[in-house]
């Protein structure tokens, strides 16, 4: 089983070069042969999203995984999407292209430390549910009232969580204050956050609007509240990409979320251009091409090839998945 606590990101060395195109012509082969459907997260690589037969948002995957009808699931993305697709599926194998592709959110709230709290919470005498978001570990989530994505938190917490409850909203900070706004509910608050999205820059957020006259400012509402207060739209990226695909006027947008993100908007509407908007290196101060998630980067053509070859690296069932498939399917698919 995984270890929750935080997970140093290397770098890894660079490997034998493997023209792309081949890959996916052999990985198109592989799935046939091996019985395979690949799902592929909005934050991975455009070329493999390309040979994925489900792209989306955490939401939309977890939904499509409960449909997948072969019997080996390659998810590309990260642990915790991994896992959820095996407590959905669990007479299928599930591959992880590598099993290091972590969140900066999960690691940030380690289930034991969850159970703490909330056991010093009810000694407290505070009668509340717990809502955590899917960026968390099955281990969480077997320890929850309800698992929320940034496509359908605002539903659950107006329309599931009762009006007689405290919520203790897990582990993104940043999307329990936004929810926290848009819904009017209290909540107590965990102290996690994206290392993605945390780094965004205002300073050069601003700067980017004022030289882009005209441009519109889309946000992931996993941003800091300084991000969210100049921004134009807010939501998630399955939200995002429907926003701009409605808009027939040629736009250009600076999108505040992980940079891979730009592949499906272009996609969805060819029509607009779509600007990424830098991060700032918290240490030096400098602006950087950080709007990259580390752990998605991790996925790769050539470890997409490599896990369906092998049949590994597997995602193992654990004995808390049977009470996080609970949770996940009643919050998610009902």
């Amino acid at each position: 089983m995984r270890d929750n606590n935080l997970m140093p990101i290397v770098d890894e060395p660079a490997g034998i070069y493997e023209d792309p195109l081949d890959l996916m012509d052999e990985i198109d082969r592989l799935k046939k042969a091996k019985d395979a459907t690949i799902l592929a997260h909005y934050y991975v690589d455009g070329e493999i999203q390309d040979v994925a037969d489900f792209t989306g948002d955490s939401l939309q995957l977890a939904r499509d995984a409960a449909r997948v009808e072969t019997s080996t699931i390659v998810f590309s993305g990260v642990h915790f999407m991994a896992e959820t697709a095996k407590m959905l599926n669990p007479s299928k194998t599930v591959l992880l292209p590598d099993l290091q592709a972590g969140c900066s959110l999960s690691d940030s709230c380690p289930a034991d430390q969850l159970a703490a709290y909330q056991k010093k919470l009810r000694e407290e005498g505070r009668d509340f549910q717990t809502v955590a978001y899917i960026n968390t570990s099955a281990a969480v989530k077997s320890l929850c009232d309800w698992i929320v994505t940034s496509g359908n938190a605002r539903e659950v917490v107006e329309e599931r969580v009762p009006k007689d409850k405290e919520i203790l909203f897990v582990p993104d900070q940043h999307l329990g204050r936004y929810l926290v706004e848009v819904t009017g509910r209290e909540m107590i608050l965990w102290p996690g956050s994206c290392m993605v999205h945390e780094v965004f820059s205002l300073q050069d957020l601003i700067r980017a609007k004022k030289n882009t006259p005209g441009s519109v400012v889309i946000a992931h509402p996993e941003c800091p509240q300084n991000i969210l207060e100049v921004a134009d739209f807010i939501g998630g990226t399955e939200r995002m990409k429907q926003h701009c695909a409605s808009i027939q006027e040629p736009t250009k947008f600076l999108v505040a979320t992980e940079a891979n993100m730009i592949y499906p908007l272009e996609n969805a509407a060819p029509q607009h251009e779509f600007i990424p908007v830098p991060g700032i290196m918290t240490d030096t101060g400098e602006t950087c091409a950080c709007n990259r998630c580390p752990h998605m980067a991790r996925n790769t053509l050539a470890k997409v090839r490599d896990c369906l070859k092998r049949g590994k690296p597997e995602i193992e069932w654990q004995p808390y998945f049977d009470k996080a498939r609970e949770v996940v399917t009643r919050s998610l698919l009902q």
